[in-house]
């Protein structure tokens, strides 16, 4: 555990799962605990956390993980990071498209209006978004409504 300025904050690993806490306040011994939840878009998310870890406090097995990412999805990600990264060394989007598709498939004519230099826009700006405080959509499950 430790304290800073917004409360304290302690890793918990119980029965080999790991929770992560903050409290307000150091809760007296033998104190009646609570957990808040805000009602936001990480609802279902944190929901489960705390099932999880009342799961775990209470000597039964913790929840299961929520489901990994689908291989389909898994592999966009890792190309969205990718180009991320190739932005930000100052890559052209020619360059990134060249490192993540291939050189081949690249042409040297008509790039401006190629199916593959729009994607590696797309993925540049996904991987923008994901920097800029998207990254806990990678935790939440797909909503089936979208």
């Amino acid at each position: 555990m430790r304290q800073n300025t917004d409360g304290w904050h302690a890793v918990l690993g119980v029965g080999g799962a790991t929770h992560r806490l903050w409290m307000k306040e150091l809760p007296a011994a033998d104190a009646p605990q609570a957990i808040e939840l805000p009602l936001d878009s990480s609802f279902e998310l944190r929901a489960q956390a705390a099932q999880s870890l009342w799961r775990t406090l209470s000597g039964r097995s913790p929840c299961l993980p929520l489901s990994g990412l689908p291989p389909q999805r898994r592999q966009r990600f890792a190309l969205v990071l990718r180009a991320l990264d190739g932005r930000n060394e100052g890559k052209t989007y020619r360059a990134i498209a060249e490192g993540l598709f291939g050189k081949k498939r690249i042409p040297e004519r008509a790039w401006t209006t190629h199916d593959l230099r729009n994607r590696t826009i797309r993925l540049v700006q996904r991987g923008l978004a994901l920097m800029r405080g998207g990254y806990r959509e990678l935790l939440r499950p797909r909503r089936k409504d979208k």
